[in-house]
């Protein structure tokens, strides 16, 4: 009898390997939908980094990207062209679940794709460069609040996208009507940070993982995190938003998604990865190394939170009457 039972217990494990090995993606690829060195490159990169560290995929990731619409492209050709692709994973934030809540993405919405998975939280943050003339937000209101045409926001979108919202809350909050700020969209976050280094424009709003580095090199100061405490570890200096009088929060989730027709078996051999890789020690300081915070969602968990998440955008848009 236990002769039987062992061998039953192996046949088990060598069907569950060979399931798994059935199912591994032959050139696994991770879409940016935007340019490299913004939110979408950060968040491709760590699951790169943390499935080949942890030995999760046997082929090398590759990251590749498709700006466009600041998600957009990307949302619809995955879903039109790679809709049963099981090698393909693509990056999304917040800020693509703001775009949605705004059909922003044309004709699809939060329903078209197969949600994967969280694996990271981000905050929104307002950054200068070092030399500004502003130490705190206080002084930048007043800045807006005397001549709005002499202070020019940066952000990686449009009117009505993620890094539009923070500074308008910010600004609404101040009794500054965010439409008489004077903003300049740009594709990513990369291409906004390289313009306010450049002089181009004043203030940057992002996450802040994506200027993390240029503040740890002294090339920017962040006014302001759009967290409800201060962050922890070397990010502890970086005042908060609330504690400078703006009752504003805005946490960034960042992760991935799938083609809504990529088979049952893929897309839960993509979600065992990821379950196991959020479950590993090393893999959180690998994702502290970003600066980024513990966030672990997977499958039907991060589909519930999606659909809650457009919903209150929808209702934020809508009091900024960017929806009707």
């Amino acid at each position: 009898m236990k002769t039987a039972i062992r061998r039953f217990a192996l046949l088990s494990s060598c069907l569950v390997l060979s399931s798994q090995l059935f199912a591994e993606p032959k050139r696994p690829e991770c879409i940016a939908p935007a340019k490299p060195g913004g939110g979408f490159d950060l968040t491709c990169k760590l699951a790169q980094s943390g499935l080949k560290d942890e030995g999760l995929l046997e082929s090398p990731m590759r990251v590749t990207y498709m700006p466009g619409g600041v998600g957009a492209v990307a949302y619809n050709a995955v879903i039109a062209q790679r809709a049963d692709d099981p090698s393909t994973i693509t990056a999304f934030s917040s800020g693509s679940l703001l775009n949605l809540a705004q059909g922003k993405f044309g004709r699809y919405d939060e329903t078209d794709v197969r949600w994967l998975a969280g694996i990271g939280t981000d905050y929104g943050a307002i950054s200068v460069r070092a030399d500004a003339p502003y130490k705190n937000l206080d002084e930048l209101i007043a800045a807006v609040k005397k001549d709005p045409s002499s202070v020019v926001f940066g952000a990686g979108a449009t009117i009505g996208g993620q890094d539009w919202m923070q500074t308008a809350l910010i600004a609404r909050a101040a009794g500054v009507d965010p439409k008489k700020l004077r903003y300049v969209a740009f594709e990513g976050g990369g291409e906004t940070l390289t313009a306010m280094l450049g002089g181009h424009v004043q203030v940057t709003s992002s996450g802040l993982g994506e200027v993390a580095p240029q503040l740890e090199a002294g090339k920017i100061r962040v006014l302001a995190v759009l967290s409800d405490d201060r962050l922890p570890g070397k990010l502890s200096d970086i005042p908060t938003a609330k504690e400078q009088g703006y009752d504003i929060s805005w946490p960034v989730i960042r992760g991935f998604y799938m083609g809504p027709e990529v088979s049952d078996e893929d897309f839960n051999w993509w979600k065992t990865q990821f379950d196991t890789l959020l479950a590993d020690e090393d893999f959180a300081k690998l994702r502290a190394q970003r600066d980024l915070f513990p966030l672990s969602m997977t499958g039907d968990e991060l589909k519930t939170f999606v659909n809650k998440q457009v919903a209150d955008y929808k209702e934020l848009a809508a009091e900024f009457g960017l929806v009707k």
